[in-house]
């Protein structure tokens, strides 16, 4: 089966072809740095961690470039309210971007640029338009004429009369149409400013992306995306400003686009005070369940923020990592022989993979695949009681298909990565061997019927997330 998608551009599922063969360019859109990131936020790039994680799985070498939007209102506001520079601010959550998103296991792209650093190329581009007769300057400000872009509307669905129609009357009666947009702003007193042809100023929102995109992916490249709340204006606009610069259309072959988020069914927000930073999140719960959680619904689908369903998926993502724990306990017995059993997981090992392949290869279908990773993960576990049981030889080869099966959908979706004694930290053989010398202290009580001693033992390191299980084979711990 080959790969298809949802482009917003056509509307459709289309099987994906890459413009170079094997070879793959994408552009995500990235945060304004003036706060913390916040669940919105964790959502698409968890996402196109997971996109990339899959096309790289699938063979192919994949270029990620997502920009920061250093300069910007709120980030200037942010400022003045704390008598600081705007840089100040920027690079403070530029920061907490990179702390948060590590936590959450996502991949750095491969470049990071920022408006600031790229304001020559802005004006270069702003120019070319103005005199390719898309844009108009008045008063130091320069606008984007979309009446003269034939396809403005083609990714929104959206046409210039309707949008004309719905305009407020308060508009800025200075544009020639009123859904023209400021590629180049005027300087405000105290606000940073950059030197033009127009007079001092600093770029619009929009011509950003058109910059980035072009400087560093070209005049069309593979993906583009980021959440449905940037359709329009935002990647409306970019298509605008990059066909009529480069005069080669399309700019992208393929639009994503990452569905809301809402808090108990209501639209996220500050004014409704449910709006929830992730560094709020990860006080509560870990960052892989969060992952976890994301990833349980369809990047395309609403999804509905709740402590209920982290608790939830908490639940579910310890199960899976059961598996992997069993797995891992396995490979610690004697080989063995070939058997039905051993057999009948080496052919659920195949097929998982190959489902979990299709379920990705549908448009990244996320919750399907993870549904495929649980019936593997049941498998394992009839596997390893069986064995435990006496009543089957653990093969070694079985055993070996289902970790590696198990282990590639697991690095697919970015989870049960960190071990679970070191919680990622690097220091694993540390922690098992001193796990190893609390459960010999607690074993000799046992021993000498020191009741008291050992549930003291038992339940300290449940109070810590720590869960001690008798087992024919001895005691084993895992973290809950």
């Amino acid at each position: 089966m080959s790969l298809k998608v949802y482009n917003t551009l056509t509307k459709q599922k289309e099987e994906f072809v890459p413009i170079t063969p094997g070879k793959i360019k994408m552009y995500v859109c990235g945060v304004t740095p003036y706060n913390h990131p916040h669940i919105g936020n964790a959502r698409p790039f968890i996402t196109w961690d997971v996109i990339r994680r899959y096309l790289e799985y699938s063979g192919y070498e994949v270029y990620h470039v997502q920009n920061f939007t250093d300069v910007d209102d709120k980030i200037i506001n942010t400022a003045k309210a704390e008598q600081v520079t705007w840089d100040v601010i920027a690079n403070r959550y530029i920061a907490s971007y990179f702390e948060v998103m590590d936590k959450l296991n996502i991949r750095r792209a491969h470049v990071y640029p920022r408006v600031s650093e790229h304001i020559p190329d802005i004006l270069a581009m702003v120019k070319t338009l103005v005199d390719k007769g898309y844009a108009y300057a008045v008063a130091g400000d320069v606008y984007y004429s979309v009446e003269k872009f034939p396809g403005y509307g083609k990714l929104s669905g959206r046409s210039l009369d309707d949008m004309k129609a719905g305009a407020r009357v308060d508009v800025d009666d200075r544009k020639r149409h009123p859904m023209d947009f400021a590629l180049w702003k005027s300087a405000k007193p105290g606000d940073p400013a950059w030197d033009s042809p127009w007079g001092p100023g600093r770029p619009g929102w929009h011509i950003e992306c058109s910059v980035m995109s072009y400087k560093y992916l070209g005049a069309s490249f593979d993906f583009h995306g980021g959440g449905s709340d940037l359709i329009f204006p935002h990647h409306e606009n970019e298509i605008a400003q990059s066909e009529a610069f480069t005069g080669i259309e399309p700019m992208v072959h393929y639009w994503l686009h990452n569905g809301f988020i809402t808090v108990n069914e209501e639209k996220m927000s500050k004014s409704l005070g449910n709006f929830f930073l992730v560094i709020d999140i990860l006080k509560h719960f870990r960052p892989d369940v969060l992952r976890f959680f994301i990833l349980s619904t369809h990047y395309r689908s609403p999804l509905d923020f709740s402590d209920e369903r982290l608790d939830e998926a908490g639940r579910s993502l310890e199960r899976l990592k059961t598996a992997k724990e069993n797995l891992k306990h396995l490979e610690t017995f004697p080989a063995g022989s070939t058997s039905a059993d051993s057999q009948m997981l080496s052919k659920a090992a195949a097929e998982a993979i190959a489902e979990f392949a299709a379920a990705m290869d549908d448009d990244f279908n996320t919750a399907l695949a993870i549904s495929v990773m649980f019936g593997l993960a049941k498998e394992i576990n009839i596997y390893h009681s069986k064995v435990t049981g006496g009543k089957a030889e653990v093969d070694a080869c079985a055993v070996a298909e289902a970790a590696k099966a198990y282990g590639q959908m697991a690095g697919i979706l970015g989870i049960l990565s960190c071990d679970d004694g070191a919680a990622g930290d690097g220091n694993a053989e540390l922690v098992n061997e001193l796990m190893n010398i609390i459960i010999d202290i607690r074993q000799e009580a046992r021993k000498k019927k020191d009741w008291t001693t050992a549930d003291q033992i038992r339940d300290k390191l449940a109070a810590v997330g720590i869960v001690l299980e008798d087992t024919p084979q001895g005691v084993r711990w895992k973290k809950r």
